[in-house]
């Protein structure tokens, strides 16, 4: 990949969020060393056991953190939207990567050399302070996907998954609008595309997204994180009882437009 890589050009190397926290001589260096290369749907940008010689991030597109378990399961970590930067720990402790990176979609993705980013590291407080805070939002980060992993309702992974997405300290290139299919949204969820269709639908209905075309955008970050189906009330005699996706429904009836565009 790293033959097919080009210099990034200004505006791109404006949008790298931890450049600015640098001295203007250390920004000029690892601008220098900066690659930048184009990662098509489907291609790994790292991968298990290999040796790390990069530190990465996401200019433009969607890429995806996962593993396989024992039994040969895909396990989903994160997803990484643009502005996110990723792999700090593993450059940190110079071992072999303990997971993939993938794009799902065609992306744009630069990268220093591990050299410059121990060099970084040394020398720079602003660096520093960068990384630190990166991988203690990383942190809790994962200790929020555990919490998905174990939940059963997949308007609540939805939710969960979405608003990981829009991290304003990871991913500060996102904003409140996020370009994602349903199809990449059910990748991360772990739940089927028409089930997310369902789910954003449930979401808007409750007022923390909206939907839009080829995206969503996020109008209560704070709702969303803590977006909690409507628990069915007990039946009543001679009627049915209302159930969480009575709106869902009701909107379903009223048109069979997809929430946002599927993945090609």
């Amino acid at each position: 990949m790293l033959a097919r890589s080009r210099a990034p050009t200004a505006s791109e190397l404006a949008g790298v969020p931890w450049l600015a926290a640098l001295a203007p001589h250390e920004a000029q260096v690892a601008a220098a060393d900066m690659r930048v290369l184009q990662a098509d749907a489907g291609e790994y940008v790292c991968r298990v056991g290999r040796p790390v010689t990069y530190w990465f991030g996401v200019i433009d597109g969607l890429l995806k953190m996962s593993n396989d378990s024992e039994l040969g399961l895909p396990i989903t970590f994160t997803g990484l939207p643009p502005g996110g930067w990723f792999g700090e720990g593993t450059c940190l402790k110079h071992e072999p990567y303990r997971y993939n990176i993938q794009a799902l979609r065609r992306s744009l993705v630069a990268g220093i050399s591990v050299a410059i980013f121990d060099w970084l590291v040394e020398r720079s407080i602003g660096f520093n302070r960068f990384v630190m805070r990166q991988l203690n939002e990383r942190l809790g980060q994962f200790i929020a996907a555990r919490e998905i992993d174990r939940m059963s309702d997949p308007d609540m992974r939805v939710a969960r998954s979405l608003a990981s997405l829009f991290h304003p300290v990871l991913y500060p290139g996102v904003g409140d609008l996020l370009r994602i299919t349903q199809q990449e949204l059910g990748y991360l969820a772990g739940v089927s595309r028409q089930r997310v269709n369902q789910a954003l639908h449930a979401l808007q209905t409750a007022a923390v997204i909206r939907i839009e075309y080829g995206g969503v955008r996020v109008v209560d970050l704070d709702g969303l994180r803590r977006f909690r189906p409507a628990v069915a009330r007990p039946a009543r005699s001679g009627n049915s009882s209302p159930t969480a996706t009575t709106a869902v429904a009701a909107d379903r009836r009223g048109g069979t437009e997809k929430a946002i565009p599927e993945g090609r």
